[in-house]
């Protein structure tokens, strides 16, 4: 199990903190991050097929190049894209807004807050960095493998607290198909 969690950690899918050996739930969801990215069936095991992907994985590439530090959100997908530089630093398993409730567009992270009150929702939202109007990245306690929320994009709790981090204020936020991009 830890030379597969390594394999996530090099590819992008799981923080080095998820190096545990143990086959938990940290790691199931750099599992379905990497399912996602790979096109194959998304439950979170280590089956054969996923592990023969892995086995022959790179380090996802953006859709978009651009300079500098950046977010690209792959709607198809259901995967966010930390990138630095045109490498992915992170592949994180999201799920966004069903039927096509998150916007499409470039946008910029404009406001952020640890938690943040959802006045329509009547629920904390931690982690919250807000790019278009009140649709934010956000930690949320279910992150389906499909399109589920009212318009943000759910963030597993593991990578939530990364996410956050790398989304400075200006930061650019790509969101998009990626079958039209």
């Amino acid at each position: 199990i830890r030379e597969y969690q390594q394999q996530l950690v090099d590819l992008g899918f799981m923080a080095p903190s998820g190096l545990t050996g143990t086959l938990d739930t940290q790691t199931s969801t750099a599992v379905l991050g990497f399912q996602k990215w790979a096109n194959l069936s998304r439950d979170g095991a280590l089956g054969e097929a996923t592990v023969a992907a892995l086995q022959r994985a790179t380090r996802p590439e953006p859709r978009l190049r651009a300079p500098g530090r950046r977010i690209e959100v792959q709607l198809r997908r259901q995967l966010a894209l930390l990138i630095e530089g045109n490498r992915v630093v992170r592949a994180v398993h999201i799920s966004s807004g069903a039927g096509g409730a998150t916007p499409r567009g470039s946008f910029r992270v404009f406001r952020k807050e640890r938690y943040s009150w959802s006045v329509p929702f009547k629920v904390w939202l931690p982690w919250a960095s807000y790019f278009t109007g009140g649709i934010a990245f956000h930690e949320y306690g279910s992150v389906p493998t499909y399109a589920a929320s009212h318009g943000c994009v759910r963030v597993n709790r593991y990578d939530a607290p990364t996410l956050f981090g790398f989304a400075e204020t200006g930061t650019p936020v790509d969101v998009l198909d990626e079958a039209t991009a």
